[in-house]
């Protein structure tokens, strides 16, 4: 059993509230859980209205899957129109 694990770190620039960060982030996740059937949260910097930890994690039998899986994941999130990717990490364990 393979497990990935990837973290992103989001600059959500035009939020000027939580409730507006809060707004797309609750969009983005409910979008990647829909789309790749990945689990998904925000983990960190949840007081920071234009900041934004979340962490998405997959299984699966094979290691490249997983890793493929969690990049397609990251290359939707640089596409969203709202949020700039700051940094990222995947991990499989």
């Amino acid at each position: 059993m393979n497990v990935g694990v990837l973290q992103v770190e989001l600059l959500i620039g035009n939020a000027q509230s939580l409730k507006d960060k809060r707004q797309v982030v609750r969009s983005v996740l409910d979008r990647l859980r829909a789309s790749f059937n990945v689990s998904a949260a925000e983990i960190d910097h949840l007081d920071l209205h234009q900041r934004a930890m979340l962490g998405f994690a997959a299984v699966s039998n094979d290691g490249a899957h997983v890793r493929g899986l969690l990049q397609q994941v990251l290359n939707h999130l640089r596409r969203h129109p709202e949020a700039q990717v700051l940094d990222h990490q995947i991990e499989v364990l």
